[in-house]
Formats: C-alpha cells, sequence, structure tokens
C-alpha cells in the first residue's frame, strides 16, 4: 500500500459508537467496522444494537446513557470485548423540537446532560485507557453556529459541544488524544425525520446548501475515517462542517 495512504489505515483499532441504534451513529458504526475496526456499538435499544453488532462483527452494550452514573465503570465495560477503546464517536443525542414556552426543566436538562455531559464524561473515563494515541469525535450541528426554531436546548448543548471539542483538545492533546467534531448539515436520520417528511422545507434546507442538495449518510463516512486515523495527526480542536456548504452562504 503506499505510504501515504497507510495514514488512514484503522485495521485493527477499537472504536466506541454510542447512540449507534439509528441514524448517524449506526451508519459510522458499519463503515468503522468495514474500515477493519472492532467496534463496540451503545444505545439503548438493546435489540437494535444487538442486530447491528452481529451483522458488523461488533460487540453491543446496551445502556441509557442519561442514566449512567459511573463512568470508570462503564469504561471497563466497554473495554471488556476488544480491549480499550483508540476512537470514540459521541453520536447520542436527543431534540424535543419545543418552542421555547414549552421547554420543561426536566426536558432542557436531558437535552443538555445526553447531547453535552456525556460525552465529557464518557470521554474523560476513556481518555487514560488511549495511552496516548486516540481520538474523540463529537457530534457537533449547523445549530453550533445557527439558530433554528423549537430548538433552544438543542442549540445551546451543540453550540457547548463546539467549545467541548476545543476544551478536550487543550487539555489532552498534549498526551496524544486528539479532539475534533463533525457538524452535518441536514441529513435523513430520526432526528430530522419532521424535516424530510416536509418535501418543501426539505427542498428549502437543500436550496441553502452550494452543492444543491441534502446530505446522505454516506457523506459522513470519508470525513469520520479521516479523522479516526493517523492521516488527521496534526488535526485537533477542529469543527468540521460536512454541510454541502449551508454555513457558507
Amino acid at each position: 500500500m503506499n505510504t501515504s495512504l497507510t495514514r488512514f489505515d484503522i485495521t485493527g483499532r477499537v472504536a466506541v459508537v454510542t447512540g449507534a441504534s439509528s441514524g448517524i451513529g449506526k451508519h459510522l458504526s458499519k463503515a468503522l467496522a468495514n474500515a477493519g475496526a472492532k467496534v463496540v456499538v451503545v444505545a439503548r435499544r438493546a435489540e437494535s444494537i444487538a442486530e447491528l453488532a452481529d451483522s458488523i462483527g461488533g460487540h453491543a452494550v446496551a445502556q441509557d446513557l442519561c442514566s449512567l452514573q459511573d463512568f470508570d465503570a462503564f469504561a471497563q465495560t466497554l473495554s471488556a470485548p476488544f480491549g480499550a477503546p483508540s476512537i470514540l464517536i459521541n453520536a447520542a443525542g436527543v431534540n424535543h423540537r419545543q418552542p421555547a414556552d414549552d421547554i420543561t426543566v426536566e426536558t432542557w436538562n436531558e437535552t443538555l446532560h445526553l447531547n453535552l455531559s456525556v460525552p465529557f464524561f464518557l470521554s474523560r473515563a476513556l481518555v487514560p485507557g488511549m495511552n496516548g494515541d486516540g481520538s474523540i469525535i463529537n457530534i457537533a450541528s449547523l445549530q453550533s453556529v445557527r439558530a433554528f426554531p423549537n430548538s433552544m436546548p438543542y442549540g445551546a448543548s451543540k453550540g457547548g459541544v463546539a467549545q467541548l471539542t476545543r476544551a478536550m483538545a487543550e487539555a489532552w492533546s498534549s498526551s496524544g488524544i486528539r479532539a475534533n467534531a463533525i457538524a452535518p448539515g441536514f441529513f435523513p436520520t430520526e432526528l430530522t425525520q419532521a424535516v424530510f417528511d416536509n418535501p418543501e422545507k426539505a427542498a428549502a434546507n437543500a436550496a441553502q446548501t452550494c452543492i444543491g442538495r441534502n446530505g446522505e449518510l454516506e457523506d459522513l463516512v470519508g470525513p469520520t475515517l479521516f479523522l479516526s486515523s493517523a492521516a488527521s495527526a496534526y488535526m485537533t480542536g477542529q469543527v468540521l462542517y460536512v454541510d454541502g456548504g449551508f454555513t457558507a452562504k
């Protein structure tokens, strides 16, 4: 293999993907496995991730991350099947899509906890096992920099994810742990189903991009493999917008 191309190789590396039962997390779990990684998939829905793990030769850990208390013990659980992970993709998330007047303390706290607190505490618990050679990939959003209707807690959490990513890089990259984020544009997932169920709204979002279409999950594979591998060894603390140029207009 060409020496430069070997830097993209993640064969044999252990990856953990949260939110793996659907959408972005599920698709990236498959992509990592297809690229040779050993993948531990995490989500609440035990049956869904068990089927996914079987299909990719990975391992499933059913866990409601909102109720998780002991992240250090959970890190040991995640390390048991294949060894300590060196790749972590924090893809679990929630968006209740409530108008500001309908937001409750409960839905606010749940959104901020799952979308922002869990990525920090899980990353911190896994960093020691990465032994100076790890890649953390957070999932940010267009709402890291743009305000959309009925998404105040989600936007606050994703703005936080962008800054959390930079803070992770500052804290851990001198020890060999890189932290970056991918900010997808509009992709068809459970979180965006309401948008894609409305053809006019979906078309309007596509028209906002420079490319002229909405995203397909396969569009996220290349950036993920890049950030997971040594090809991005000098890249940390960055938010990579995979949005067809939505934020460029």
